[in-house]
């Protein structure tokens, strides 16, 4: 530890008792009354003077807000226009209050604020056309500072000159220190004392830290003699490259020549004897500039979570209706619910640039794009989320409203048969077995629903097929992903109560088309009963025609992984400022109406399913989804799997940045559900249990009793017309046909800069979600 020495004189700490002001500066008055006759401003320019300066009450300085894994140790983000961390005076060590003092102003503890001798040499020069002075106090530069003075002038000294007599009188040297200390600027972006020590060693100036931890009168001798010149003269950097020692020979040469200055102004202020200043060695450690630090961490894909945290955030009673940058520049300290594990186990899967992906993925064609979300069932916290490698760029996994009120994020897909697990839900919820038995042959025409022979898109069409046709149990056309059977389960289990299960579930909303509107608009779900908005869409909903964001599915399947109990999403865990907490997450469950048995009945089914089985031994729940391009038959667009285990659910989604059709870099158009999304879906959730460190044995699924079933539609080779959803209690019929009906697909033509919106043009009805 270097040493800090002791003085005989006054202490920073408790500075010596002066007498009161007002019968101690007759000379001052006089002096300063003297300057403004020879200035020719007067008394009238010396009170507006005095007047100008902004108080520390009133200047509000840009502090940094750091963003937080779930930890709230492990940095992810830093925003504000500034780098700054504001301390308080007694937070800060000896050694930067002291060296400060010996670098900028010795006599800061006994002066009154000015140094007259500046002040007549620069009304001097100012005359006799002399070289311009510098030697402004503590308290002129931070005046000068809070006015935003430029230049080295007489007229801007005596401004200094008046301003700083102000704040002397009315501030205590302590309160004056710690405004100087967390105001001036030290290079390389870094503002404030804090900042530099973070900037320049990597440590710290806070004296509650361990002492390793903290910065040496040595390095603190190094970061105040940058005060002098923070950066290089833009107009001759070799010649005037400033005080950064890494700048260059000439600016280290500058950096131990105002060290050592300062090393004898500490022995001469007794901060230091004669034998430890002696003793004190140039350090060798001020870390080389690096591009990257000046990054705020938003360029990472984590940057995606920053943007969705404080869109969650302005939406709270705390900081609803506070000015744009008041959270990137309020010196918050935001934790998140990010878990650094699982979100590395996702990137390494999702990324599809990496050599982590499943190698199904990896060298595939570079307009693919995968986008994964992870969350905890039973707190909704979201473990992990990824919606693409640039966190300034497109977001393909949610969407939000950002600071303007503009929607960001291109997050809506299609979920095909993946939306089929809400189906599924809702039969369970009106009392239809798994085992009950469907009409499923392989196309079948829905007059009710306008899926007729000759209509525009025709009748539903399975696009597999299953032993168990044209008779299959629920769970039977689960696993084959048969549409015709789940478009009559959707038929008879009402459009407006399918909504509302996904609503419940975790659905906040899905995109419509509305007349007249070339893209297709957001519909909010939430809050509202699928009567009031099942008219904005049709039968197609039940195999997944309508785009969800992928964040929303992930929060559907940790839904029906905690027994059907819904937590809301969220990326935050709390924000405190200056050891307060401001806000703390609210968690709190709500039920979507399933009991134990129909939760039963729901994961077997689903474990039923192929691709959803992990080979780590965990019991796990899932389904596949796929979604043509255009009017395709044979060329997929969209791809999914959604699925959970006890401890955590996730949803993959696997599209292209362009909206063309998935073609293997082999150039085949079989790109499906469960061999791609689904390669990265079982990595993640095998990685992440694994990092998480989980026990899978605390979450096995309990096997269901599978009670009498009731009837269901009977087997009809002929395709009967379905019953009119209007005439079935508790429905809503579809308010249009095709084509009219159409749903909506994000756009597929992708500008030069990230889309502000993921506000997806229409397409047409599907005559088949696409083999799974």
């Amino acid at each position: 530890m270097e040493p800090t020495g002791q003085h005989t004189g006054h202490d920073p700490e408790q500075p010596p008792r002066r007498p009161r002001k007002r019968l101690r500066r007759p000379w001052l008055l006089v002096a300063l009354a003297v300057l403004l006759m020879f200035s020719g401003a007067g008394a009238v320019a010396g009170a507006l003077y005095f007047e100008s300066v902004p108080t520390p009450e009133q200047l509000e300085l840009p502090e940094s807000t750091t963003v937080y894994y779930a930890d709230g140790t492990t940095p992810m983000a830093k925003l504000g226009t500034e780098n700054r961390t504001i301390l308080r005076f007694g937070e800060m060590n000896d050694a930067v209050k002291q060296s400060v003092v010996a670098a900028e102003d010795q006599t800061f503890w006994t002066n009154q604020g000015v140094d007259f001798g500046s002040i007549l040499r620069a009304a001097k020069n100012n005359v006799t056309g002399g070289r311009t002075q510098g030697a402004s106090t503590i308290t002129q530069q931070y005046a000068r500072i809070a006015a935003d003075l430029k230049g080295v002038t007489y007229s801007r000294k005596l401004r200094e000159a008046v301003m700083a007599w102000k704040l002397d009188d009315r501030y205590s040297k302590e309160q004056i220190l710690e405004f100087y200390l967390n105001t001036v600027p030290f290079g390389r972006g870094a503002y404030g004392i804090e900042a530099a020590a973070q900037t320049f060693f990597g440590k710290t100036a806070n004296r509650s830290a361990p002492q390793a931890e903290q910065v040496t009168v040595a390095e603190a001798m190094v970061l105040v003699s940058m005060i002098k010149q923070p950066e290089a003269d833009p107009g001759d950097p070799e010649g005037s490259p400033g005080y950064d020692p890494s700048r260059s020979p000439k600016a280290l040469e500058n950096s131990k020549t105002r060290w050592a200055y300062v090393r004898e102004n500490m022995v001469a202020l007794r901060y230091l004897q004669r034998a430890q200043a002696d003793a004190l060695t140039y350090p060798d450690t001020v870390k080389k500039p690096d591009p990257a630090a000046r990054q705020t961490g938003l360029d990472r894909s984590t940057g995606l979570v920053v943007g969705q945290a404080v869109a969650e955030l302005r939406r709270t009673e705390q900081f609803r209706g506070k000015p744009a940058d008041y959270l990137r520049n309020g010196g918050f300290r935001i934790v998140t619910t990010i878990d650094k594990r699982a979100q590395d186990a996702a990137e390494a899967a999702a990324d599809l640039k990496r050599q982590t992906a499943p190698q199904v993925v990896r060298g595939q064609p570079q307009n693919w794009q995968a986008a994964l979300v992870a969350v905890e069932p039973g707190t909704g916290r979201v473990l992990a989320y990824y919606g693409g490698s640039n966190g300034t760029g497109a977001d393909y996994a949610g969407w939000y409203l950002d600071e303007a009120g503009k929607p960001r994020g291109f997050g809506a897909h299609p979920p095909g048969s993946s939306f089929k697990v809400y189906d599924l839900a809702e039969a369970l919820h009106q009392n239809i077995s798994m085992k009950s038995r469907w009409d499923s042959p392989p196309s079948k025409e829905f007059p009710a629903s306008g899926r007729v022979n000759g209509s525009p898109a025709g009748p539903i069409r399975n696009a597999g097929s299953a032993r168990c046709q044209p008779d299959c149990a629920l769970w039977e056309a689960t696993v084959a992903s048969l549409n015709v059977t789940f478009f009559e389960l959707t038929e008879k289990l009402g459009t407006d109560n399918v909504i509302d299960m996904a609503s419940k579930a975790g659905i906040d909303a899905m995109w419509a088309n509305r007349p007249g509107e070339a893209e297709a608009a957001r519909v909010e779900l939430r809050g509202k009963p699928g009567r009031d908005v099942a008219g904005q869409f049709s039968t197609e909903v039940g195999i997944g025609q309508y785009p969800v964001t992928v964040l929303d599915q992930a929060n559907g399947m940790a839904t029906f992984a905690a027994a059907g109990k819904r937590a809301d999403a969220h990326f935050v865990r709390s924000v405190s400022k200056g050891g307060d907490e401001i806000y703390r997450e609210h968690l709190e469950q709500r039920d979507v109406g399933l009991n134990q048995e129909q939760i039963n009945q729901l994961n077997w089914t689903l474990r039923q399913v192929e691709a959803a089985k992990l080979p780590n031994g965990w019991d796990s729940a899932g389904k596949t989804g796929t979604w043509q391009r255009g009017d395709s038959l044979t060329e997929n667009a969209h791809t999914w799997m959604v699925g959970y285990t006890g401890a955590v659910a996730a949803a993959v989604w696997l599209g292209t940045t362009d909206g063309k059709a998935l073609v293997t870099k082999d150039g085949d158009h079989d790109v499906f559900g469960a061999s791609y999304p689904g390669a990265i879906w079982r990595q993640f959730m095998v990685d992440a249990a694994a990092a998480l460190q989980l026990d899978r044995n605390k979450y096995r699924f309990a096997q269901p009793a599978f009670p009498p079933e009731r009837s269901a539609p009977p087997p009809s080779r002929a395709a009967p017309p379905s019953t009119p959803a209007s005439a079935r209690p508790g429905t809503t019929p579809p308010s249009c046909r095709p084509p009219n009906c159409a749903s909506p697909r994000p756009s597929r033509t992708r500008p030069a800069s990230p889309p502000a919106s993921a506000g997806p043009p229409s397409v047409r009805p599907s005559a088949t979600a696409g083999q799974d």
